[in-house]
């Protein structure tokens, strides 16, 4: 498959991946709210290293095709679906009609970014 290793597709997968990690150090430990803060901060930063082995890849890989913009917005995008499913399945907190439009105005916004690529 060697379009996984194009620079078009590997860096979106290499941030979808980080993207996993960073949504678990960033929002995992609420649900060990009786872990001292201390802890769970040092446990964050540990799972963010390895959004960062990455990150720092998907985006010099990426940048061989994509603008900084537009791999900041992937990112962005990238983000906001894995936290949804994160927040549902993990946190088991619903999203509602106004996360969904929240959603859908950041993804009328990442289809502006890409308006005139190319040219």
């Amino acid at each position: 498959m060697p379009w996984l290793t194009s620079p078009a597709v590997s860096p979106i997968l290499l941030l979808l991946a980080s993207n996993v990690f960073m949504t678990v150090a960033w929002y995992g430990h609420l649900k060990f709210k009786s872990a001292p803060l201390l802890a769970v901060i040092l446990v964050s930063w540990g799972i963010a290293f390895f959004e960062y082995c990455l990150a720092v890849p998907a985006n010099r890989i990426g940048h061989e095709v994509y603008s900084a913009a537009e791999l900041k917005t992937i990112q962005e995008v990238i983000t906001l679906v894995v936290f949804a499913v994160f927040s549902v399945v993990v946190l088991k907190e619903q999203l509602s009609w106004n996360h969904a439009v929240g959603f859908a105005l950041i993804a009328a916004g990442a289809f502006f970014i890409f308006q005139g690529r190319g040219g």
